[in-house]
């Protein structure tokens, strides 16, 4: 049985929240093969460099960060390479973005009517969200079903503050 002293339980409580059991065990599995019984605030603070810091903003110069939603219906038949070349290229909806933009999310609206998309972005506006985009799948009719809440999911996005945008590469 592994011991976690005050000071390691203080350090695991800086980790987010939503990923703080996956830390945890991460750092009991390094305690363990190193042989220890007793994990210390240093093991969870490498355990954090070694996992997670990676996805933590760093000093500098502010980036906007984008979201892309896409159709649930739609995700099973593509699977979004368009959308991801069009932002890696600075295509079509993604023209006005330099340098210092990055997409830290993209995910599907969850199914009709859009129920994952007010949850998903509260969860990146902890993360600095800028803008969504809303996918071409989404946005086209003909080719792909029409979207009957793309107005609705759009409202849901901007009553959190977050700009969004019709389209990504169409």
């Amino acid at each position: 049985m592994l011991k976690w002293s005050d000071e390691a339980t203080a350090e695991l409580k800086k980790v987010p929240s939503f990923v703080r059991g996956m830390a945890k065990r991460a750092v009991e599995d390094q305690v363990t093969r190193s042989g220890r019984s007793e994990i210390t605030a240093q093991d969870v603070r490498d355990g954090r460099k070694r996992h997670i810091s990676f996805a933590e903003d760093k000093e500098g110069p502010k980036k906007t960060k984008i979201e892309i939603v896409r159709c649930e219906t739609v995700s099973e038949v593509c699977p979004g390479v368009a959308c991801l070349k069009a932002f890696n290229e600075r295509h079509s909806h993604f023209e006005s973005y330099g340098d210092d933009t990055e997409i830290i999310g993209i995910f599907t609206c969850g199914g009709c009517p859009g129920r994952r998309v007010s949850r998903m972005v509260e969860k990146l506006v902890d993360h600095g969200l800028d803008v969504v985009h809303l996918s071409s799948c989404i946005m086209l009719e003909g080719d792909y079903p029409k979207c009957p809440h793309r107005k609705q999911i759009k409202k849901n996005i901007e009553s959190k503050g977050v700009r969004v945008i019709e389209g990504t590469h169409h």
